[in-house]
């Protein structure tokens, strides 16, 4: 098995935007739950937590409402870039890891099989 440790840099989002449209890790802060299931206000929790999200200059939600400058998640959850008064906003992002054992993010077809053969033939820490 290869070594599969990986480095991470996070990037302050006061410092910088990912490209659009690519897939990156997000460190998401904020405070929950902002109601109880009643839809009362009840004592919230602080959180910050690691998600996949992708960045894009505008965004539609199912709803009809254009957001500008957003991260978007799988379930298309839109988050801002941090705002303290936000009860979930995006405060760091990072690059994904490549795909162990390559320099890429993603293989297809013919190429998938090779490299998860080579991973798995490779000795640990090697």
């Amino acid at each position: 098995m290869t070594d599969l440790r990986a480095t991470v840099t996070w990037v302050d989002v006061r410092e910088g935007l990912p490209e659009i449209g690519v897939p990156v890790a997000v460190a998401i802060t904020g405070r929950y739950p902002a109601r109880d299931g009643d839809g009362e206000n009840v004592p919230r929790e602080e959180f910050w937590l690691v998600r996949t999200m992708y960045f894009t200059d505008w965004y539609r939600s199912e709803d009809g409402v254009t957001h500008h400058d957003c991260f978007v998640d799988s379930d298309e959850v839109v988050r801002f870039p941090y705002d303290p008064d936000s009860d979930d906003s995006v405060t760091h992002w990072a690059q994904l890891p490549t795909l162990p054992g390559t320099e890429t993010h993603f293989l297809a077809g013919q190429d998938v099989g090779p490299a998860l053969r080579a991973v798995w033939d490779t000795p640990a820490g090697a």
